[in-house]
């Protein structure tokens, strides 16, 4: 009897660590990143090959993995001021530093190495360069003002750049507007968070909001001039024979509706208009990339 029970305590200890290390990861954000790398790669290639996509997205997954781990360990600290984040690994106490630095470490390597044997340097410099942004510089940023989103939206634009520079090894006007896209929509999409969890946020210290950091019309109308160049920036893959016709009229249909959206939140100036023009962000993204793909094939 007492042999069942230690072995059922081991069993949960072990399933315990294993959640913890899996939150550790931030797996949908990095699922977000790792599908964005994989995109550019598939824009990319002249034909999909299944066994390097699994390889593209195991590389993105580990080199993102490794960088949100940098970020939670410079904020662990922070993260125990905040209610969205105080019951993460390292906060809740549920991992140790040296836990979190020996799973990056291990994350970092394999994705090193995937990017150097199964695709070229120049990917991997690049993704190298993504986590030396978010990690090093992005984060210890966040206290110091709104230019933390400015630096933390060139990381957040690399995945689709580093997935085409990876399948063509080269780089070019074709990636760059694959960046372009993403560094745009990063600022309304990042903006509207900040703006929902703007009161969370001040208790660490983070100050991301534009202008004077006020949730008011002046916020919003920048996040307005950002989503306004979204409109002709994704004709540009139609103009360079990256994609059809029919994928450039889908970026325009969405990137008007998510336009509305944010005059909807210039007008009311509300958490809930905030909140509506987030989950407005986490849609266009993938619709625009899918129709991409799906023209291109």
């Amino acid at each position: 009897m007492i042999a069942v029970k230690e072995e059922s305590l081991g069993s949960n200890t072990i399933a315990f660590k294993a959640r913890a290390y899996f939150d550790l990861l931030k797996f949908r954000l990095s699922a977000t990143v790792a599908f964005s790398a994989v995109f550019g790669y598939s824009l990319g290639v002249d034909k999909v090959i299944w066994s390097n996509l699994v390889m593209m997205l195991l590389a993105s997954l580990t080199i993102t993995g490794a960088a949100n781990i940098i970020n939670q360990l410079i904020e662990k600290d922070l993260d125990k001021l905040m209610k969205r984040t105080k019951d993460r690994p390292l906060p809740s106490g549920r991992l140790t530093s040296q836990e979190a630095i020996g799973f990056g470490l291990a994350l970092f390597v394999a994705g090193i190495l995937i990017f150097t044997f199964f695709f070229n340097l120049r990917s991997c410099a690049l993704a190298v360069l993504s986590l030396i942004l978010y990690g090093f510089v992005y984060t210890p940023l966040k206290r110091v003002g709104p230019i933390a989103v400015f630096v933390g939206a060139l990381p957040g634009a690399f995945p689709p750049m580093i997935g085409w520079v990876a399948a063509t090894n080269h780089f070019g006007l074709e990636p760059g507007i694959l960046f372009a896209i993403q560094f745009f929509w990063q600022f309304p999409h990042f903006w509207a968070i900040a703006w929902v969890l703007d009161e969370d946020y001040g208790k660490a210290g983070f100050k991301l909001l534009p202008a004077k950091g006020e949730k008011d019309i002046n916020t919003a109308f920048q996040i307005i001039i950002y989503t306004i160049c979204l409109l002709p920036v994704s004709w540009l893959p139609y103009y360079l024979g990256m994609t059809g016709i029919n994928s450039a009229f889908v970026a325009t249909v969405f990137g008007v509706l998510f336009l509305i959206q944010t005059f909807h939140l210039m007008r009311k100036c509300t958490d809930k208009a905030a909140l509506q023009l987030m989950f407005g962000s986490f849609v266009y993204l993938p619709v625009v990339q899918i129709a991409f793909l799906l023209d291109k094939i």
